[in-house]
C-alpha cells in the first residue's frame, strides 16, 4: 500500500502450486513459461562464455602463429649454410 519496504503486487513472485485458485492448466502453463525462461537465460550466458573462450582461443593461436614466424624470420642458419658452401666452392 505505498508503504516503505513493502514489496508491491505486480513484483510479488508466487509459488504456482501454493498459490490458491489455479487451476491444474494455469500452474501448468506458469511451469513451462518459467521454464522457458530459465532456458533462454542459461543459453544466453552460454552463448557469451562461448565469445569470450572463442576470442581467447584465436588470439592464443595468432599469438603461437605470429611468434613462430618471428623467430623462423630471425634464425640465420641457412645464411650460414650458404656461406660454408660459397667458401667450400672457393676452395675447389
Amino acid at each position: 500500500s505505498g508503504e516503505p519496504g513493502e514489496e508491491a503486487a505486480f513484483a510479488r513472485r508466487i509459488d504456482p502450486a501454493r498459490e490458491p485458485g489455479l487451476s491444474p492448466e494455469q500452474r501448468r502453463l506458469m511451469a513451462q513459461v518459467d521454464h522457458a525462461q530459465r532456458q533462454r537465460a542459461l543459453h544466453r550466458r552460454l552463448r557469451s562464455r562461448n565469445v569470450l573462450l572463442a576470442l581467447g582461443i584465436g588470439a592464443v593461436t595468432f599469438g603461437i602463429y605470429g611468434y613462430t614466424f618471428y623467430s623462423v624470420s630471425q634464425e640465420r642458419f641457412l645464411d650460414e649454410l650458404e656461406q660454408e658452401a660459397e667458401s667450400a666452392r672457393a676452395r675447389a
